[in-house]
């Protein structure tokens, strides 16, 4: 829906905070395949392997951050990625 926001996404690396907003769609390379988050999903904690996070923002752009791995939660619309 417009104007309502989807998931607040934070991807955080060890240096620096390297993306906060919201999000509509979060791809993730996880140690058994890649998997994606939507609106509503289930909590979740799970290991990251590397490879490509890919996302959609708010303007529907497609953005992509590279990692070496890392831990992702989910809870309640707010996924946290703390990343390598």
């Amino acid at each position: 829906m417009a104007g309502e926001p989807e998931i607040v996404l934070e991807i955080i690396t060890p240096d620096e905070q390297i993306f906060k907003g919201n999000v509509s769609l979060i791809q993730l390379p996880g140690v058994d395949g890649k998997f994606e988050i939507l609106k509503n999903h289930a909590p979740l904690i799970s290991v990251l392997s590397e490879g490509s996070i890919k996302i959609k923002d708010e303007n529907t752009q497609e953005r992509f951050f590279k990692v070496k791995g890392g831990v992702i939660e989910v809870l309640k619309n707010k996924v946290l990625i703390l990343a390598d």
